[in-house]
């Protein structure tokens, strides 16, 4: 039963990204409509979203209680980083991809893949528990694996903790997120009308991340794809190593249930789709990481299933 209703609300997602592919297909879609797609999630959607679910799901006192289980995202993804770079050396990834292999080992897509899944799989009460862990993934991309992307590219002048950077962590979707949190530790309500407009804004976030997905997965040439060692590795690290790590993590740090079970789907998911967009703008190896985006991708809609069996 429960391996059957975890496949069914994947196969919800699954429709939504077919959606998207066939009407790429049809030329309805193109890379313009994808950048749009992206822009309204990130800048508009997802921090309405943000604002609206964790006000509504949070209070001052369940806020302060759930602080704590940061420690968990944080450390997961740090020790799968050093994990990705001892084995980056082991077998010997090309320097124009070793970048790109450790920030896919260890990073995963916590929004558009990551929010549509564990809200059809655990329902709008993870939504806070979904952002919990965005924090600790946006910091590690927009610091680490963006400056692994830009020494793919041959790029040394761009430092780890430069400006830029900095801006891209605080996106609009984290800003929403401190907003949020300042405004619940103040007690501050925000007036009915405000909270109707998030909510309703928010609700765009999972149909147009999903046909952003389709749109992604359409530009891939599938004949193109041949398996390696690395990428063999890379989807070890995407659906055993990280969720292992973070199923370990939470037998010594102790946190509700559903936290846990949010957290350890968070961590097997997808590899994060702004990857290939940063590698892109840095002239890095944006197909190999395209290539990769679309077998994790496809790979995980079987794996989902089977952690929510396990998991119960």
């Amino acid at each position: 039963m429960i391996f059957l209703q975890a496949f069914e609300s994947i196969l919800t997602i699954m429709i939504m990204i077919a959606i998207g592919y066939i009407l790429t297909f049809k030329k309805w879609f193109n890379n313009e409509t994808s950048k749009l797609f992206s822009k309204l999630v990130t800048q508009i959607s997802l921090p309405a979203m943000m604002l609206s679910s964790l006000m509504s799901n949070f209070s001052k006192d369940k806020l302060l209680s759930s602080g704590y289980a940061l420690t968990i995202p944080f450390l997961s993804m740090g020790i799968c980083f050093v994990i990705a770079v001892i084995l980056s050396r082991i077998i010997k990834v090309p320097n124009t991809r070793k970048g790109a292999f450790q920030s896919m080992f260890f990073i995963s897509n916590t929004i558009f893949i990551g929010l549509p899944v564990n809200i059809a799989l655990f329902g709008e009460k993870s939504i806070p528990y979904v952002f919990l862990y965005y924090i600790a993934n946006t910091t590690f991309f927009w610091t680490i694996g963006v400056y692994n992307l830009s020494k793919d590219a041959g790029i040394e002048n761009d430092h780890l903790f430069s400006l830029n950077n900095l801006k891209r962590i605080f996106s609009p979707p984290l800003t929403s997120f401190i907003l949020a949190i300042i405004l619940i530790l103040l007690d501050i309500k925000l007036p009915d009308f405000i909270m109707d407009t998030c909510k309703y804004m928010g609700n765009l976030t999972t149909p147009l991340s999903m046909l952003f997905i389709g749109i992604t997965i359409y530009s891939v040439d599938i004949k193109s794809i041949k398996l390696s060692l690395d990428m063999l590795v890379i989807l070890l690290g995407r659906f055993i190593v990280s969720p292992f790590i973070v199923y370990i993590l939470t037998t010594f740090i102790p946190i509700p249930t559903l936290m846990r079970n949010v957290f350890i789907i968070q961590s097997s998911l997808p590899i994060m789709t702004q990857t290939a967009i940063i590698a892109k703008a840095y002239n890095a190896d944006e197909k190999y990481i395209a290539i990769m985006i679309l077998i994790t991708t496809v790979l995980s809609f079987l794996f989902i299933p089977f952690y929510m069996l396990f998991l119960g």
